[in-house]
């Protein structure tokens, strides 16, 4: 029986949607599942606490929420009181997330316990140099870095950190066809990108490329399901290009809709781009998700979607801005859409949370021995 104790900071965790809060929720619902004892402590991310207490009375650990606060400096005192309180308890912490970096960092100029942080992309790749030397300042105090994707893996290569690279996972129990019923969705071919419709989830690209696919591709449609951020914005862009009726935002819909909707995508497209302010894709976990459902992906180079997508095999790599690399690419894998579907099955099997967790655990049982 495995009694060490294992304390995850997070600054995002479900039911609210978030990269982060879905990697820290796989990741201790997983190490449970391995039988070490597992707390989570995570930030309350809105006023109304009902549907965080309901989802967390149902999980296998124990969660401790960070109550959020209209002055925002109280708060700020209760993460790292709390935070110190409960790795006193924890015999390792990992930290994921902006604030948890540096909330665990801080706390342990007071108290020794090995220490994983955990890096996604975006909070190792601001541009401000506030932000940057901080987050630099944290990663230094913790025992070993892991990098979600070899792109995030370069981003801190200048820091001299001891890094591992441990890809995003997906609880393949939940994405799998079985008893999925289809959500018709017009055109041929379906593109679908799933995610905040945003600048970095690259929903504007295939946008502005779309009166050329149009030419190879007539029936073409492009549909955008998640939280609909800047989706007015974009669809006056696409009337400026004549494009409005090739596509639809859904806007944020239930787990049902969403993977109905998925299992009738021709091709799963996600051409993230980097922000101003540094927001990068550190890997794109919705890509493994369309897979598990046989979907191939196109995606961007120069991101954490390299290491999500087998380029050739489950989908193709392109450089967002090269319109032939982009039609190239669609009409390979609809000529060849079985074969696609099939690796890309099997390549999410190799991404389960079955799988990733191992990797986690033997980094863990290191720490343990000594």
């Amino acid at each position: 029986m495995n009694n060490k104790q294992i304390l995850i900071v997070t600054s995002e965790f479900p039911p609210l949607p978030g990269g982060i809060g879905n990697h820290a929720y796989h990741l201790a619902l997983f190490l449970s599942k391995h039988s070490y004892s597992v707390e989570v402590l995570a930030d309350q991310r809105s006023y109304d606490l009902k549907n965080d207490l309901e989802f967390d009375q149902k999980v296998s650990f124990v969660v401790k929420r960070i109550k959020l606060r209209n002055q925002r400096i109280f708060m700020y005192f209760d993460r790292v009181i709390k935070t110190y309180n409960s790795i006193k308890r924890s015999d390792l912490v990992i930290a994921t997330g902006k604030f948890s970096l540096w909330n665990v960092a801080w706390c342990t100029l007071f108290l020794k316990r090995p220490s994983l942080a955990v890096i996604h992309g975006t909070e190792v790749n601001f541009k401000s140099f506030g932000l940057r030397t901080t987050v630099n300042w944290a990663l230094k105090r913790f025992t070993e870095v892991i990098a979600v994707s070899n792109y995030t893996k370069k981003l801190v290569s200048h820091l001299n950190l001891k890094v591992t690279v441990i890809p995003n996972g997906i609880n393949t129990v939940v994405w799998n066809k079985d008893h999925l019923e289809c959500q018709e969705l017009k055109g041929y071919p379906v593109l679908t990108t799933i995610g905040r419709v945003s600048s970095r989830k690259g929903q504007l690209e295939v946008i502005k490329r779309l009166p050329k696919l149009i030419y190879d591709f007539p029936e073409i449609h492009y549909h955008c399901i998640g939280i609909p951020t800047e989706a007015e914005d974009f669809m006056v862009i696409a009337r400026s290009l004549g494009v409005e009726s090739y596509v639809t935002f859904h806007g944020a819909v239930n787990d049902k809709y969403l993977k109905s909707a998925l299992v009738t995508t021709d091709i799963f497209v996600m051409l993230s781009t980097e922000s101003i302010t540094g927001d990068v894709e550190g890997f794109g976990i919705a890509i493994l998700e369309a897979n598990a459902l046989g979907v191939p992906a196109i995606g961007s180079k120069g991101c954490g979607i390299e290491d999500a997508i087998a380029d050739g095999i489950t989908g193709y790599l392109i450089n967002s801005d090269d319109i032939t690399s982009f039609k190239q690419a669609i009409h390979a894998i609809l000529a060849k859409h079985e074969r696609f579907s099939k690796e890309a099955i099997t390549w999410a099997k190799n991404h389960s949370w079955e799988c990733i967790v191992k990797d986690y655990i033997e980094i863990i049982a290191q720490y343990h021995e000594n």
